[in-house]
């Protein structure tokens, strides 16, 4: 972190969840979700990035390969 930016990885599976999460996110009433609006920044460019980096959010097969990936990142009861 020298360089003063953070590194996140994360699965194609999480990527796409939390893809589907943060565009559900920026669709709704947001001040009852986020009360500091600072936090929009970052959350716009990791929405972003991984609108970017996922070339399944185009896919014909969209919501299957969102509900597989839920499936598998979900635990075991």
């Amino acid at each position: 972190m020298s360089d003063g930016q953070v590194r996140i990885k994360l699965t194609g599976d999480e990527a796409l969840v939390l893809s589907h999460w943060l565009e559900k996110l920026q669709m709704t009433d947001l001040s009852r979700v986020v009360d500091d609006p600072a936090v929009w920044a970052p959350i716009h460019r990791i929405a972003g990035t991984l609108d970017k980096a996922l070339p399944e959010l185009f896919a014909s097969d969209y919501d299957q390969r969102l509900e597989a990936a839920r499936q598998r990142l979900r635990p075991e009861d």
